[in-house]
């Protein structure tokens, strides 16, 4: 009876201390999420939460461009990189099979057949249909947790390709937006080529009536042939980023049809929504979750592994033979076994794998806290980047009000012989600078927006 009780004890012991083996990963309580919003006002220095997210919004709301539209569901269907992120979501949803399977008994027909010959004897053929089976019982979690580690795989599988695709649709916006940003630079400085090569002309004539010097006329070619080489710049640059939007969407560089940067929607307001919605919504932050998760059961199976394994094997079929004896006709047989293997000693290795275990266990934590903060990051970057940007464009329209203005009054004086072409040369140059200037924090407003979708977690769907 003494001997009975002590093994009931052993047995409930080993239960109890395998508890948490069969237990599925939570969250842990110890991630933090609150403050990581930074107001790019506020002098407290924390965002205010808003309850709506724009990345639960579809991006066809917030690229309303029929042309950008069709560049991005060209780019949806055929980019590489998106076509290689859902074929490995169905490898890992394959694998995930394979695991869940594994609780199954195996089945196998091995059918074999042997010829005998010995000494003053005739031949003896033997034969054996046998359909064996082979039962790993999982008594204590080792193919539990298996199966839950391959399903945080395929999870994870299925976030990259949400970021894959989140990424390409920023990616197609943000060179669709510079392309038309080079667009409207050309336009104003192919303007300003035209300006100049009238003032060279006109100049010229001055020239020719003694009103002004040969130097006049040659400072003012200098600086045309300065702007017409800036200019075969700018459609250098069009051209290369035609070129890579083209390979965005897995075709022959190419020219790409697009709109005008006047067109362009502009979200009135930017709604990040409460920092616990980038658990959910951003895939990296998933992604690092899952590998939490993964290294969660890793530990699990660790734990397994100081346990007992069970297995149970059967044979069952038909043979003549026995040895070197052969009957006909043939009989059935059948066979069963079971094995119980408790690991006693293993040189140290059982408890150095828990140990490695629990330590990226906990590498995977920070980790997971770090990509976290990083999004916290980046929409905070991307809400200062859209306010800073409406600021500058208030300044840049003013600067460019008064400096038209400059131009208009250096020309009266120079032509009232108060002023010099330099300073007319000075004011014109000011003003191509604030143009371009102003287009090019026109765009970048637009990128706040595009970065501040992505960083939120939008394009997911």
């Amino acid at each position: 009876m003494k001997k009975n009780q002590v093994i009931y004890m052993m047995c409930a012991t080993a239960l109890l201390s395998s508890c948490h083996i069969y237990k599925a990963y939570d969250r842990p309580d110890t991630i933090e999420t609150a403050g990581i919003y930074r107001d790019p006002v506020s002098v407290t220095d924390t965002l205010i939460a808003d309850t709506t997210n724009m990345g639960n919004i579809s991006w066809k709301e917030i690229f309303r461009d029929p042309k950008l539209q069709s560049l991005i569901e060209e780019g949806l269907a055929n980019n590489v990189d998106m076509q290689a992120a859902i074929l490995r979501v169905e490898e890992s949803k394959a694998l995930l099979t394979a695991a869940r399977l594994s609780f199954l008994p195996s089945l196998n027909l091995a059918p074999q057949g042997s010829i005998t010959k010995m000494e003053n004897t005739g031949y003896k053929q033997a034969y054996t249909l046998p359909a064996a089976a082979s039962w790993e019982v999982d008594l204590f979690g080792k193919l539990l947790n298996a199966s839950r580690d391959q399903k945080t795989i395929y999870l994870q599988s299925q976030y990259s390709q949400q970021a894959v695709r989140s990424q390409l649709i920023s990616g197609i916006a943000n060179t669709y937006f510079t392309l038309l940003m080079l667009d409207r630079q050309v336009e104003i400085t192919t303007e300003t080529v035209d300006i100049y090569k009238e003032n060279v002309r006109a100049m010229e004539a001055m020239k020719e009536a003694g009103m002004i010097t040969e130097a006049a006329v040659v400072q003012m070619k200098a600086v045309y042939h300065q702007v017409s080489s800036s200019l075969i710049n700018l459609k250098r640059q069009v051209r290369e980023v035609e070129n890579s939007l083209s390979v965005l969407l897995a075709k022959a560089p190419q020219q790409i049809e697009r709109g005008r940067l006047e067109d362009q929607y502009i979200p009135d307001e930017l709604m990040a929504g409460v920092p616990l919605q980038l658990l959910e919504n951003r895939p990296d932050v998933k992604i690092a979750e899952m590998s939490l998760a993964s290294a969660y059961y890793t530990t699990n199976k660790a734990r397994a592994a100081f346990y007992p394994g069970l297995n149970i094997t059967a044979t069952a079929g038909w043979t003549n033979g026995s040895g070197i004896t052969v009957s006909n006709p043939g009989q059935f047989m059948f066979q069963a076994l079971a094995s119980l293997a408790q690991p006693i000693f293993n040189n140290g290795k059982l408890m150095a794998n828990l140990k490695v275990s629990k330590a990226e266990e906990k590498i995977a934590q920070m980790n997971y806290q770090q990509a976290i903060l990083q999004a916290g990051k980046e929409v905070s970057d991307a809400l200062h980047l859209y306010d800073a940007t409406n600021k500058m464009l208030v300044q840049d329209k003013e600067q460019i009000q008064q400096l038209e203005k400059a131009v208009e009054y250096t020309k009266a004086l120079f032509q009232s012989a108060q002023s010099t072409y330099l300073e007319i040369l000075s004011a014109q140059q000011s003003l191509l600078s604030a143009q371009l200037t102003e287009v090019s924090d026109n765009v970048q407003r637009m990128q706040a927006v595009i970065n501040l979708y992505s960083a939120v977690g939008g394009g997911r769907e």
